[in-house]
């Protein structure tokens, strides 16, 4: 099964947190599917962090690393759907649409995804 990143697991890879890095790291080699709206996340969290050139440079590295999902006008009202429906960030709603259309593991740590729908494919990687 493909596995699909949401930002949480992809901040946690960046930061070098265990036990999220390694399983991150270990999913690199297979171009994992993520949103653009989840990486647009990690960019402005980046942003303000470190600045706006280390923010470039991550999305920069991340593009070549991953296999990247433009929503469609399908995947926004799924992730609108999902919204609707679940407590939790509209971003976070890419990442579940995301997983689900690409029939995917979702990594994550984010309890707002995790403890949504059990029918969701989650790897949780908090420690």
């Amino acid at each position: 099964m493909t596995d699909c990143l949401d930002s949480w697991a992809v901040l946690r890879w960046l930061e070098g947190e265990e036990p999220s890095a390694s399983r991150v790291e270990a999913a690199l080699p297979g171009r994992p599917v993520m949103s653009w709206v989840n990486l647009g996340e990690v960019c402005y969290i980046v942003e303000r962090k470190a600045g706006e050139g280390q923010a470039h440079r991550v999305v920069g590295e991340l593009r070549h690393q991953l296999t990247l999902d433009l929503p469609s006008a399908t995947r926004i009202l799924e992730a609108a759907h999902i919204k609707a429906r679940y407590p939790m960030a509209y971003a976070d709603a890419f990442a579940v649409a995301t997983a689900l259309g690409h029939h995917a593991t979702l990594l994550t740590g984010d309890p707002e995804i995790i403890d949504g729908d059990p029918g969701w494919p989650v790897a949780d990687l908090r420690p």
